[in-house]
């Protein structure tokens, strides 16, 4: 696994938070609450500029979510913790214009 210059200056305590928040995430909604509690003790260990930076990234996973027409990861993130709920709202409204529109585009295959 290479790691680039950017994943570098992350912080450890970021790379274990954002890994186990990825972790958790693509369990889906059944193992959601064995993996709660060890992604929320993650979450504890950032400090507010990472917690923001946190928060953009969940922001981004969510309209990718939306455009592949996946469940919104929002109610998920409300559930696990509220001000990390509160902080992707504010990031999803700082996001480019018409990012939040963004519809499921099916792709026509060809032969």
């Amino acid at each position: 696994m290479s790691t680039t210059i950017a994943e570098l200056s992350l912080s450890k305590a970021y790379r274990h938070a954002q890994r186990s928040l990825s972790s958790w995430l693509e369990r889906g909604e059944a193992g959601a609450r064995q993996g709660a509690f060890v992604v929320r003790a993650a979450l504890g260990g950032l400090d507010a500029t990472e917690r923001g930076r946190l928060a953009r990234w969940l922001a981004w996973l969510s309209v990718a979510a939306r455009s592949r027409g996946k469940a919104s990861l929002e109610a998920r993130i409300h559930r696990l913790d509220a001000s990390l709920h509160e902080a992707v709202q504010d990031a999803l409204a700082r996001l480019p214009a018409g990012m939040l529109e963004v519809t499921s585009h099916r792709h026509r295959r060809s032969a």
